[in-house]
């Protein structure tokens, strides 16, 4: 575990440097040329995420088309449907972005397209820099770890490898006070599936700045105040689950340090990680809570579910092979949107931990910008221009969405009552439990490498770990 300079936090700096002697030099497709490897809906080579595949929501081809209507008509008006009706955006983004303007969305969610614009060139010049060489070779060593199952990342030197280099190195160079930290890299590829280096760029820096601040700074504060903020609030949620890890003194930072830091990108079914981050980054923070809340009360949250973990290592154990019904697309996305988290919620426990922390640790070493509770705070504390929002290309929507609002105010309600209505009937039960595909290993190993966290079901060969601790 690396320490910070200050001496007294964490650091994820120095962790990739361990890793690197014990790579086996994973190779993706295993000789296979990549006509003969299928492909999934997500980009996914080799079966990777069929089973997320399986269980992913099927949307008729006609509600698609509709839906892409009515997100194309709201990004030609930005500014106008946040102000003034920022309730059916959020609405939407629940129901699920379009895939096909998901990469745009996100720009505009949040705020990176203004964050372009207004800085247009900036990583044109960040981009032809050298780098810090420090940061330039941990980077290097990370980059064919990032979803190696994905077509974009799968060739060693690729495109795909070539774009998240110089995202990170960018970043690296644009708060050099920060520099780079390992918990980024899989959140900048994500970003990369959907959108040209320049603008995964821009919604990588709002993340950090905005949405996250403070997490991917030296010593792991931030992280480690949220990780106070969700035990706390799990009292209120799952009194049961709670209970049980004060019992075992389980740190919450050892269980929910890569939810969070990676936006649970290394955690989820695929299908499961887009729905949580159209959410989040609508509505902020709140949503990474509700996520691990949900997986925490349906693994731990009731007498019968811990009749299996009698102990830390047990419960480690548990929370590392989460039951794949719980992930699940509709299932999990229903009990997010149920959770009763909000904003003040979080800033009200967010304010009391930061008085215990004070009283036992003395001030913060790291003082980070405010925390924005979504897209709708992002634009308030930054109103844009219209020509910061303007698409380039301008793309004009011929369609009767646009122009029967009374009929579709009609039919959004009607939507929505019967999505409540099946949402409902969807909550008395999980779906039928399956059988898990990442179980625990066999040959369990000595308690204090519980301390490096779930490794991604997509990233890593079982010969390959991150480490986030």
């Amino acid at each position: 575990m690396a320490k910070t300079e200050e001496g007294n936090g964490l650091d994820l700096r120095g962790s990739t440097e361990k890793l690197a002697d014990n790579v086996t030099g994973l190779e993706v497709n295993g000789g296979v040329t990549p006509e003969e490897t299928p492909v999934d809906r997500y980009g996914f080579t080799g079966g990777a995420q069929q089973i997320s595949g399986d269980c992913a929501e099927v949307i008729p081809i006609e509600v698609l088309r509709q839906r892409e209507a009515k997100w194309l008509e709201m990004l030609n008006s930005w500014d106008k449907w946040m102000a003034k009706k920022h309730k059916k955006v959020k609405e939407r983004c629940q129901k699920g972005i379009p895939p096909s303007l998901r990469g745009r969305t996100w720009l505009y969610l949040t705020g990176g397209k203004v964050k372009r614009e207004q800085n247009q060139g900036k990583f044109e010049e960040l981009d032809i820099q050298p780098g810090d060489p420090k940061w330039v070779d941990i980077i290097e060593r990370d980059l064919h770890r990032q979803f190696p199952f994905h077509e974009m990342f799968a060739a060693r030197g690729g495109h795909g490898q070539q774009d998240l280099f110089r995202v990170l190195k960018a970043y690296s160079l644009y708060r050099p006070e920060e520099g780079y930290c390992q918990a980024q890299a899989p959140v900048a590829a994500i970003l990369l599936m959907h959108m040209p280096a320049e603008d995964a760029f821009w919604v990588l820096v709002q993340i950090c700045e905005k949405y996250l601040p403070g997490y991917y700074s030296t010593g792991l504060e931030a992280i480690q105040l949220d990780g106070e903020i969700l035990y706390a609030l799990l009292r209120r949620v799952s009194p049961v689950a709670h209970r049980h890890l004060k019992k075992h003194k389980l740190e919450p930072i050892l269980y929910m340090t890569e939810w969070f830091m990676c936006a649970f990108s290394r955690t989820l079914p695929w299908a499961s990680v887009l729905r949580v981050w159209d959410m989040f980054l609508c509505e902020g923070v709140k949503i990474l809570f509700r996520v691990g809340l949900v997986l925490l009360k349906c693994m731990l949250g009731s007498q019968e579910k811990l009749k299996a973990c009698q102990g830390l290592y047990e419960t480690m154990e548990r929370l590392r092979a989460i039951q794949p019904q719980f992930m699940q697309e509709t299932f999990l996305v229903n009990e997010i949107i149920e959770l009763p988290v909000s904003e003040k919620d979080i800033e009200k426990e967010h304010n009391a931990q930061l008085r215990r922390w004070k009283e036992s640790r003395g001030d913060l070493h790291c003082k980070s910008p405010p925390r924005m509770h979504g897209a709708k705070a992002i634009m308030t504390a930054e109103p844009p221009s219209r020509q910061d929002l303007r698409q380039r290309p301008t793309i004009i929507v011929e369609s009767p969405l646009a122009t029967k609002t009374d009929q579709e105010t009609a039919e959004d309600a009607k939507d929505s009552r019967k999505t409540k209505e099946e949402n409902q009937k969807k909550t008395i039960l999980p779906p039928q439990e399956t059988v898990n595909p990442y179980p625990p290993p066999s040959d369990p190993s000595p308690l204090h490498q519980h301390m490096t966290l779930q490794e991604s079901k997509e990233s890593l060969s079982s010969a390959e770990h991150d480490t986030y601790l």
